[in-house]
């Protein structure tokens, strides 16, 4: 398995995000073998592998890049995609990524952080996919941030929530958030799958998974 992880301005320094390091415990504890490297490092580290990777797994803020510069045989995902496998209702989540479609220059959305870091720069949550959101709907669309414990109590007026993948919260409290917004009939998706389905990549980067039901469906 090959991790591509980023170092830019908003990566933690002498650290890895949650994510991350969530991804490469769970590798050591089936005594998987991995490879960590940086974005630029993808093409000449597949080549340099006797045999093809099982998957790439990238953050997604490179996905393009890693995309661009993986063979299409090879399964690629993000970290944030894993874990909305791991944490949440992923079909449900998958659901929301569609909805992203349907959003106009009149629509409201919320965005939902679990943890409370300080946002530096270009921060994902509320300058980057807010950018991409009012790129495909329209520069006046309405975007709300909320972050730590401030996940509101009416999401009525929303037409999609965007959560981030939830690596301070266990299972039952990222389903109950869903559940929330399943109960008045907002969509809800997350960060990594919000970009990938911005972008066109939501196939690719579920690909991987539908391998997996696929080959338990067979068993």
């Amino acid at each position: 398995m090959i991790l591509v992880i980023p170092l830019d301005a908003e990566s933690p320094k002498g650290r890895l995000l949650m994510l991350q390091q969530s991804v490469i415990r769970e590798l050591l504890d089936v005594d998987a073998r991995a490879f960590v490297i940086g974005p630029e490092q993808v093409a000449d580290s597949i080549a340099l592998l006797r045999t093809p990777p099982r998957l790439v797994v990238t953050d997604s803020q490179v996905l393009a890049t890693v995309l661009r510069e993986t063979p299409p045989q090879v399964p690629v995902t993000s970290f944030s995609v894993l874990m909305a496998r791991v944490k949440g209702d992923f079909e449900t989540l998958i659901e929301g990524a569609r909805a992203l479609e349907t959003l106009t220059a009149d629509s409201k959305v919320l965005i939902a952080e679990s943890c409370t870091h300080h946002p530096f720069g270009d921060d994902i949550g509320r300058v980057k996919i807010p950018r991409l959101l009012r790129g495909r709907a329209g520069a006046a669309l309405r975007v709300d941030v909320v972050n730590g414990k401030d996940f509101p109590e009416n999401l009525s007026g929303y037409d999609v929530v965007i959560h981030c993948g939830g690596c301070t919260l266990n299972r039952r409290a990222m389903l109950s958030r869903m559940l929330r917004c399943r109960e008045v009939g907002v969509p809800i998706t997350n960060y990594g799958m919000t970009i990938a389905a911005l972008h066109g990549y939501l196939p690719r980067v579920l690909a991987p998974f539908e391998e997996l039901r696929d080959a338990r469906l067979a068993a």
